[in-house]
C-alpha cells in the first residue's frame, strides 16, 4: 500500500464525522421494518437521525471528490425518503450514480451508504454505512485487460462498517439496495480481505484438525494475508466472468429461475473449477499467484463450504461435498487413522477430471429440456454424493410428478437432499466454533496458530 493510500484511509476513518455517521445508522436500525420503512411512531426520531446522517455524509464528501455525484444523490434520496414519511425507501437515483467500476484504482476509498440487505448477513433492508477501498494491483489489472475481461468486477477491502457487515457477508451487490425499479447493474463488489482472512483461519484449523500435511506453497498461503488476498482476487475475477460464459447462455446466474438447488451447486462449482483450470494454465506460464488459486479453491471447497451454513438447500456446501467425494473415489485423498492424506502430485488432474464431467453436463444440456437437464444434474451429483434415504428424486421418474408443472418437481426436493457424510458430520463438530469466529472478520484479525485446533478438541473432550 502506498503512503498516499495510507493517508487517504486514515483520514476517512479518523474523520470526526465517521463515528457520528455510524452511531446515527445504528440508532436508525431498530426503527426500520424488514422492507426498510419506518412506522409513524418512529418518524420524529428518524428525522433527527437522517439529519445527522446527511450532515455527516456532507462533511465526509470532500474526501471522495470522484464520488461527488453519488454522495449528492444519496443525500437527496435520504431527504426524499423523509419527505415521503419513511415509506419503503427508494435509493435508485443514488444507486445509479454510484459507479465504482469506472475508477478501479488500487487503494481508492469509497464511502457507501444505502438501505440494503447484506448477502449472508442481514436479510432486512436497513441503512448501512461502509468505508471501503478498491483492491486493484497492477498485475490483476493487466490480467483483466488482456485475458479475463470483466468490466463489472470490483474487488474490495473493508476499512470500517456498520452492523450489517459485522456478519458473514463478503459482497457489496447493487441488487441488494432498496429501489423502485431494477436498473441495469454495472458493477459487483467482493471483499477479498474478508474472504482471505476467513479462508486462512478455517483452512489452518481444518489442516490441524485433520492432521493434513501441507506443501510449502499451501502453508505459505494460509500464513500470509497478502498471498491469500492475491489468490482470492484472481479466483474471484475468473469465477465472476465464468457465469457469463460457457455452454448455457441467457441467464447464467439463474436469478429468475426456480430450480432444484443442486443446479445452483453445479453452476457455482463450474465457475470455481473454471478458475482452477485457468490457474493451471497461468501457472504453466509463470504467473506467481496462479498456483495459490488452486490451493484456495481446493481448501475452501473441501473444508469450509460443506460445514458452513444450514442444511436447507445449501448449494455451496453441496459443491464441496461433490468435490470431496469425487477426489475420494479417485483415490486422491484418503481418510484413515484420523488423518487426511492428499496425493498432491495427482490432485490437479483429478480436479480437472471433475471439471470435464461438469462441462460435459452443460454442453449436453443445450439439447435437453429443462426437466431433462435437472435429472441429468441429479444423476451426476448422486453418482458421488449419496442422496437422502427418503428422497423421491432418488427413486427416479416413476416416482416423480412428471405430468405437472416443474414447480411440483422442485417441491419434491428435500431440504437436505444430499446429507453430510459421516466425515463431514465429524468435521462440522470440530470446526463449528472456528467458522462462527469468522463472523465479521477482517484482514487485521489474529489467526489461530498450529496446534490450537487440537488443543480445543482436547479441552472439549
Amino acid at each position: 500500500m502506498s503512503d498516499m493510500t495510507r493517508v487517504a484511509v486514515r483520514t476517512a476513518v479518523d474523520h470526526p464525522q465517521w463515528p457520528v455517521l455510524k452511531e446515527a445508522v445504528a440508532d436508525l436500525r431498530p426503527l426500520q421494518a424488514k422492507d426498510g420503512s419506518i412506522e409513524p411512531s418512529g418518524h420524529a426520531a428518524a428525522r433527527v437521525l437522517v439529519a445527522d446522517i446527511t450532515a455527516a455524509i456532507a462533511a465526509l464528501a470532500p474526501l471522495f471528490p470522484y464520488d461527488e455525484a453519488y454522495l449528492d444523490a444519496v443525500v437527496a434520496d435520504f431527504h426524499r425518503w423523509a419527505e415521503a414519511d419513511f415509506a419503503r425507501p427508494d435509493f435508485l437515483d443514488s444507486l445509479v450514480a454510484f459507479r465504482p467500476e469506472q475508477n478501479r484504482r488500487d487503494g481508492l476509498e469509497h464511502l457507501v451508504v444505502f438501505p440494503m440487505t447484506t448477502q449472508n448477513g442481514n436479510p432486512n433492508r436497513n441503512v448501512e454505512a461502509v468505508l471501503l477501498r478498491v483492491v486493484w494491483p497492477q498485475w490483476l489489472a493487466d490480467l483483466e485487460a488482456t485475458r479475463y475481461d470483466n468490466a463489472m468486477f470490483v474487488p474490495l477491502a473493508f476499512v470500517d462498517f456498520t452492523d450489517g457487515y459485522d456478519t458473514d457477508s463478503a459482497v457489496l451487490f447493487p441488487e441488494t439496495v432498496a429501489v423502485r425499479e431494477v436498473p441495469r447493474f454495472t458493477w459487483g463488489g467482493i471483499f477479498c480481505d474478508r474472504e482471505a482472512a476467513r479462508f486462512r483461519r478455517v483452512g489452518t484449523a481444518a489442516a490441524d484438525t485433520l492432521g493434513l500435511e501441507l506443501p510449502p506453497e499451501a502453508q505459505a498461503l494460509v500464513e500470509s494475508q497478502q498471498l491469500a488476498q492475491n489468490a482470492f482476487v484472481l479466483w474471484d475475477l475468473i469465477h465472476d466472468r465464468s457465469h457469463m460464459r460457457g455452454h448455457m447462455p441467457f441467464d447464467p446466474f439463474m436469478i429468475k429461475q426456480r430450480m432444484p438447488f443442486w443446479m445452483y451447486a453445479l453452476e457455482e462449482l463450474r465457475c470455481d473449477l473454471t478458475a482452477f483450470r485457468e490457474a493451471v494454465a497461468l501457472s504453466a506460464e509463470g504467473e506467481p499467484t496462479a498456483p495459490l488459486v488452486r490451493y484456495a479453491v481446493i481448501f475452501d471447497r473441501l473444508f469450509r463450504f460443506p460445514v458452513t451454513g444450514g442444511r436447507v438447500r445449501n448449494y455451496d456446501g453441496l459443491g464441496g461435498q461433490l468435490l470431496f467425494a469425487y477426489l475420494h473415489r479417485a483415490g486422491v485423498l484418503d481418510w484413515s487413522d484420523n488423518r487426511l492424506t492428499i496425493d498432491w502430485d495427482r490432485i490437479t488432474d483429478a480436479v480437472l477430471g471433475l471439471f470435464d464431467e461438469v462441462d460435459r453436463l452443460y454442453r449436453e444440456g443445450v439439447d435437453r429440456s429443462k426437466v431433462g437437464h435437472w435429472l441429468a444434474g441429479y444423476r451426476l451429483v448422486a453418482e458421488y454424493v449419496p442422496s437422502h434415504p427418503g428422497s423421491v428424486w432418488a427413486k427416479g421418474t416413476a416416482a416423480l410428478p412428471m405430468d405437472g408443472p416443474p414447480k411440483a418437481l422442485v417441491d419434491a426436493v428435500l431440504p437436505d437432499e444430499f446429507p453430510l457424510s459421516m466425515f463431514y458430520e465429524a468435521l462440522n463438530r470440530r470446526l463449528r466454533d472456528v467458522i462462527a469466529s469468522t463472523r465479521g472478520i477482517t484482514a487485521d484479525a489474529p489467526q489461530a496458530g498450529p496446534g490450537e485446533a487440537r488443543e480445543r478438541d482436547a479441552a472439549a473432550s
